[in-house]
């Protein structure tokens, strides 16, 4: 590992300055992702701004009846928050599935939207790839990439971002507030990654230098209806081969309105807007259900070894909104 400096942040504006000094720094919060990226030489910071005791680990109800979630809150705090859990029950379980109890007591909110892609040739510094050395290829193409994507992804990436948490709040149009050298910021989530296409190493839009601050989720009373779950490939924690957070508003058999949000098929969270728009004023059955999985899933382009995400994606859709309507829904 390369030798770092290391500072503690006792302000924003202060550790936003760090940050500004020295191109080379990087922000730490519980280091969960960015200490395993620096044992393995990904990241070689020279200096780390520890942020964790800024006063940022608050979570608070919004005048429009949202939440206002702190960028150092733990996994764990947003997890069993009472509000969260009553106002948006499919985050709490996105954050309960994602890692141990030990690493959620140390992951941060701002953290866990950041972290980078699990794909093992971005990892393995002696592996070429276009995320960690631009220009330099994707060997996942045409190498391994059974848990790789299958939506929104070019022939110069195709990893997938791992966040379960990421995949909630996109269903919830969460809103990421940031405070950079230029001043203030926010990003609707969807908006805050950035597609592949030939530039998979700009992932977010976030400014160089820049430190979040602070999650919004609107107010949304169908969330208090939602369901997470998440495909993966043992019980113990593991990261997703495929994930579904949806929400369903539903009067006399038909869907009034509905979110949903797919993980582990792109470089990000995917908000599928394609299967809202089938769902929204249709009855709430098998054949709605299953026309909305496919109507999202058309625009998938599996590789030759990951197609079984197609058909996994669609079953899990349907199963999670059968659930959410209550009953069998043939």
């Amino acid at each position: 590992m390369k030798e770092f400096g290391y500072r503690r942040a006792h302000d924003v504006t202060g550790a936003v300055a760090l940050l500004a000094a020295d191109p080379e720094a990087r922000f730490l919060g519980g280091g969960t992702n960015l200490v395993d990226l620096m044992k393995s030489g990904v990241e070689r910071p020279a200096l780390l701004v520890d942020v964790r005791e800024l006063p940022l680990d608050g979570i608070e109800t919004t005048a429009d009846g949202g939440l206002r979630i702190g960028a150092t809150v733990t996994n764990s705090d947003l997890a069993a928050h009472p509000e969260v859990r009553r106002r948006y029950p499919a985050l709490a379980q996105a954050v309960l599935a994602g890692a141990s109890g030990q690493l959620r007591n140390m992951a941060t909110v701002g953290g866990n939207l950041l972290q980078r892609t699990r794909c093992g040739y971005f990892t393995d510094v002696s592996k070429p790839c276009n995320k960690r050395t631009p220009g330099s290829g994707c060997p996942a193409v045409a190498g391994e990439h059974h848990n790789h994507a299958v939506l929104g992804a070019s022939g110069h990436c195709v990893a997938v971002h791992p966040s379960d948490m990421g995949v909630a709040l996109t269903a919830f149009d969460a809103v990421v507030s940031y405070e950079s050298a230029d001043g203030p910021g926010r990003s609707p989530l969807t908006d805050f990654y950035l597609p592949v296409g030939d530039t998979p190493h700009r992932e977010t839009a976030l400014p160089p230098g820049a430190l979040i601050t602070h999650v919004s989720l609107p107010a949304a009373p169908v969330a208090a209806h939602s369901r997470y779950r998440k495909v993966r490939e043992r019980a113990s924690y593991a990261f997703a081969i495929g994930s579904v957070a949806a929400a369903l508003d539903i009067e006399d058999g038909v869907v009034r309105e509905a979110r949903l949000a797919l993980g582990a098929v792109a470089s990000r969270p995917w908000r599928a807007r394609a299967a809202e728009a089938v769902l929204t004023g249709a009855p709430a059955d098998g054949a709605t259900f299953a026309a909305a999985a496919d109507a999202e899933l058309a625009a998938a382009r599996p590789l030759p070894d990951n197609g079984y995400k197609v058909t996994l994606m669609r079953n899990l859709v349907v199963s999670v909104l059968t659930e959410l309507a209550g009953g069998d829904a043939r």
